[in-house]
């Protein structure tokens, strides 16, 4: 087998354990606490009437409903269909239309220029080459087009809980960086600079509003990255051990401001 096939095949495998893990658990009831954010990115980046908007990594569609109540065409693409239901459950229920396509933010199925507005809140940034989906957010992108993503940033209680579950887990394929990496704006303006995009960050941070007592057994129940450890780890009884490190960073994590970059940009007419 080539390189270039074996980097696909491990792509392939690696995508299609990410499509299994946040399909597990119950991602859309772990997500209410990250909603309001994409209003935020919504309002950033000033979607307007008319205006055809691809939510990346769309998941139940936290920015896809709000660019829809803006006025745009909104289209929302995820990796895993399952989280579909909830989203068009979810728009019905803010009283708009949405187009779900099942799709890969590495090799988005659009033609170039395809939308004025390109989202992602909390998404594209776990699509592992970070270069490969920046590079097609901005090939779909029209020259004027606006992005808005929110991230994580590396140093807050969310990075805590990514990082202690990943260094429980065997190690990603090479080829795979980290998505905190995605909150560092010095990376950020990496990526962007390379794809022709003029762009501004700023750090915000979710408020929790809900009761630490109640939702540490929530997530280990409902997350799906969680759940998914769980089922890797129990047989090898090591799960015990990952869940009293987990239960303390929740429990922070439900206490304290989760802390996120809004990246907004502006896709120059002419490449740099």
């Amino acid at each position: 087998m080539s390189v270039g096939s074996a980097t696909d095949a491990m792509l392939t495998e690696l995508k299609a354990r990410a499509r299994a893990t946040w399909s597990a658990g119950d991602y859309d009831a772990v997500a209410e606490g990250i909603w309001p954010v994409g209003e935020r990115v919504v309002r950033a980046v000033g979607v307007a009437s008319g205006e055809r908007v691809l939510d990346v990594a769309a998941g139940t569609g936290n920015a896809a409903t709000r660019a829809a109540q803006a006025g745009g065409a909104v289209t929302a693409l995820d990796l895993t269909p399952d989280l579909f239901e909830a989203g068009r459950r979810r728009a019905l229920e803010a009283g708009v239309e949405v187009e779900w396509v099942e799709g890969d933010a590495e090799r988005l199925p659009f033609d170039d220029e395809s939308f004025d507005v390109v989202l992602s809140t909390f998404g594209v940034m776990f699509a592992p080459r970070h270069a490969v989906a920046a590079a097609e957010m901005a090939r779909v992108l029209r020259p004027g087009g606006r992005i808005g993503l929110a991230t994580w940033t590396p140093d807050g209680t969310v990075a805590d809980m990514f990082r202690t579950l990943s260094g429980a887990l065997p190690p990603p394929p090479p080829m795979v960086e980290s998505p905190l990496a995605w909150g560092d704006p010095a990376h950020v303006e990496d990526l962007l600079d390379g794809v022709a995009l003029e762009f501004t960050v700023e750090r915000l941070a979710i408020d929790p509003e809900v009761d630490p007592g109640e939702v540490v057994d929530f997530y280990l129940a409902a997350f799906g990255p969680l759940v998914v450890a769980r089922r890797l780890l129990e047989p090898e009884g090591r799960w015990e051990a990952l869940e009293a490190r987990m239960r303390p960073i929740i429990e922070r994590l439900v206490r304290e401001p989760a802390s996120y970059l809004v990246t907004t940009g502006t896709k120059m007419s002419t490449a740099s």
